[in-house]
């Protein structure tokens, strides 16, 4: 019998819930983070872990750190530890592209993690989910590549180190993962993805597997072109907490591969133009500001 993920409910309060396809805070007070890193099961970011950060690195916290942005973490210790000795590891983050640019609150994760990749000094994988938008928008494969290829565009220009730097597309390079994504699949059933995701009966199969392909580029021999075909290379994934149950189903099921766990570090949301209780969104125009957005249109969404 499979071993239970690290699963809580996505549910964290009256009125509160996020998961990743839906944030959305109380009427009056907006979101509860403690409680959602209660019902989570992460931790916050300690005075003492930042300490220990700036000991090591001989760099200053993020501005985003040392104001409670990113504010909770998964084994953040654990990669200080390996950072001390020497070892390695990698970042890995994503977009889920489904606009042609990225609107202000995309940016969030990706300058903290160039950020990190100029601290560490370490390697970046980018996973462009155009299959998860293909499976969950009304939109067209052609569509979900063509946001794909702007949506890098805008990630590219953040400056990540181009040597040190690996962005994909999900529906182009899927076939270098598919041998890992088999053996979460494998680990993984639907029950577990149900209680987890909350599918039921009427969502269309792809969204069952999906939750697999989000895992797979946290185990290095996913790049192997990178890491080797033999390696249990260590990930650090800097996201929003919404994005937090993929990564408790990864973070059980990699050790049972012989990977180790994913170690996360989570930021709070930007809020939408309309206010705190929900994030800006690609799916609702008027919520948030694009990279794209004319003068004139950011006048008319910010006028009160």
């Amino acid at each position: 019998m499979s071993a239970q993920p690290e699963n809580k409910e996505i549910k964290t309060e009256e009125d509160q819930i996020i998961n990743p396809w839906v944030v959305q805070g109380s009427k009056d007070h907006g979101i509860n983070y403690k409680k959602l890193v209660d019902n989570f099961g992460s931790e916050l970011i300690s005075p003492e872990l930042l300490q220990r950060f700036e000991k090591l690195t001989g760099k200053k916290p993020h501005p985003w750190l040392s104001r409670g942005f990113f504010f909770s973490h998964r084994d953040l210790n654990y990669i200080l530890d390996l950072y001390e000795k020497g070892e390695k590891f990698y970042l890995y983050t994503g977009r889920g592209p489904s606009s042609e640019a990225l609107h202000t609150g995309h940016l969030i994760p990706f300058i903290f993690t160039k950020w990190l990749q100029d601290v560490f000094s370490v390697p970046l994988v980018v996973q462009m989910t155009d299959d998860e938008k293909f499976l969950w928008k009304d939109i067209t494969t052609e569509q979900a590549y063509s946001y794909t290829r702007e949506n890098a565009k805008d990630i590219i220009a953040i400056g990540f180190d181009i040597n040190k730097t690996f962005i994909f597309s999900n529906m182009k390079y899927i076939g270098h993962m598919y041998e890992n994504i088999l053996k979460i699949e494998k680990c993984v059933t639907a029950n577990q993805v149900q209680g987890i995701f909350g599918f039921g009966e009427s969502d269309n199969i792809g969204k069952y597997s999906f939750p697999a392909i989000q895992a797979a580029p946290c185990l290095s021999t996913s790049f192997s072109h990178i890491f080797g075909p033999k390696s249990a290379v260590p990930c650090l994934i800097p996201c929003a907490i919404d994005q937090d149950p993929y990564f408790r189903m990864t973070r059980d099921v990699a050790p049972r591969l012989g990977f180790p766990k994913p170690a996360l570090i989570h930021s709070k949301f930007f809020p939408a133009l309309q206010g705190q209780n929900t994030k800006m969104s690609a799916s609702d125009p008027n919520s948030a500001i694009f990279l794209n957005d004319t003068p004139e249109i950011i006048r008319d969404k910010v006028r009160f």
